[in-house]
């Protein structure tokens, strides 16, 4: 294993050398932080000083743990024939088991090591499948509150950190409910929820903030979507207007122009085949007055939900709404996506009942529900 210690301002800067120094494969054997300079204890210039490795030969890496054995063991027999003291012997001794362990605690995979106080919340970050880059950036700020304020650092102000960190990587991106665009429209893949997920919104415009709304479906491939919508409608006493292509959907604008709001709901397909976001294209209008949130399961895959949002890159997306939070524990790939695409989070929805499961997000509250 080849081993170096580098020292940089930050975290981040000592990773860009060691990458450029030991490539992509390296890891992070220990990390602390350390002051240099000053006079008289003054003014003295806060470090990062990072000890990296790379394996370059599993096979290499046992003949040198054999090495170390050997070489701790003449330690042992040298100091029962000389006069070496027993003090420098037992540091010699401890500076080579400890190397021996390094070498024996490097993972092939290229997995970075945190000390064990903080290797609980690398793993947990882990878990909840935030990627391999949004971690590394979370844990470097963990990392050096860690050294830096030790003996004030506990469970909860390193979490504390962690979701500082999070909201520092958001800050560019907008964060937003509905908006004052006449017209609503939720797009997405079968099985979100969409249908369910526009009653609530329709419900919280009407009730909470006493609009006049109506609804606009061009879901007309399920059987059963018609009828749930206008059961919800029935319920808030909106009218439906059923559109099957383009001229359909300006005669139904025209119908409901006396209306503050118009929600649109569009048809769950496989949006993994283009032609059906192009068929979307065809029947509605995404640039007049119209807001659209396109709608994630959190049950699904990230890598799926990549590709729906490419499928869906050439309609305007405002913001994103994820449905099913209260049937998943790991939802690292909000944060995945929201980070990739620069696109915030309007709703989360947590439940059946309508119009009660939906929460609004801003900036604060999505981190709180990202890292419960």
């Amino acid at each position: 294993m080849k081993i170096k210690k580098y020292k940089a301002s930050s975290l981040q800067e000592a990773m860009k050398y060691i990458r450029k120094d030991l490539g992509q494969d390296a890891v992070i054997l220990n990390s602390k932080v350390v002051y240099t300079g000053g006079f008289f204890g003054l003014f003295q210039k806060k470090n990062i000083e990072v000890i990296a490795g790379i394996d370059d030969d599993p096979d290499k890496r046992t003949k040198k743990i054999a090495r170390i054995e050997t070489s701790v063991e003449r330690i042992q027999e040298q100091n029962t024939e000389s006069s070496t003291s027993n003090e420098t012997v037992h540091l010699l001794m401890e500076e080579m088991r400890g190397l021996k362990k390094l070498i024996q605690n490097v993972p092939q995979s290229g997995e970075r090591i945190y000390p064990d106080e903080l290797a609980v919340f690398e793993n947990t970050l882990k878990r909840q499948g935030i990627s391999d880059e949004i971690r590394t950036k979370i844990m470097s700020s963990v990392v050096e509150a860690f050294y830096l304020n030790k003996k004030e650092m506990d469970v909860d102000h390193l979490w504390d950190v962690i979701k500082k960190e999070v909201k520092n990587e958001l800050s560019s991106i907008s964060f937003h409910g509905m908006s004052n665009k006449k017209y609503i429209n939720v797009i997405g893949p079968t099985g979100v929820g969409k249908t369910t997920t526009l009653a609530k919104l329709a419900a919280e415009m009407k009730i909470k903030q006493g609009k006049s709304i109506a609804f606009i479906t061009t879901d007309t491939y399920r059987i059963a979507a018609i009828e749930q919508l206008k059961t919800y409608a029935n319920i808030l006493n909106a009218p439906v207007e059923v559109c099957y292509n383009a001229e359909d959907f300006i005669k139904a604008k025209t119908k409901l122009h006396s209306y503050d709001v118009v929600f649109i709901d569009t048809a769950g397909r496989n949006f993994m085949e283009q032609q059906y976001v192009k068929d979307l294209e065809k029947v509605i209008d995404f640039h007049h007055d119209m807001e659209t949130f396109l709608v994630f399961s959190l049950t699904a895959k990230y890598e799926d939900m990549e590709s729906i949002f490419e499928q869906f890159s050439t309609i305007p997306i405002h913001q994103f709404i994820f449905t099913k939070y209260d049937e998943t524990s790991t939802r690292g790939a909000m944060l995945n996506l929201i980070m990739k695409t620069r696109i915030g989070c309007g709703y989360i929805t947590n439940g059946q009942d309508v119009p009660d499961d939906i929460q609004k997000m801003d900036r604060e509250k999505f981190v709180e529900w990202l890292l419960r």
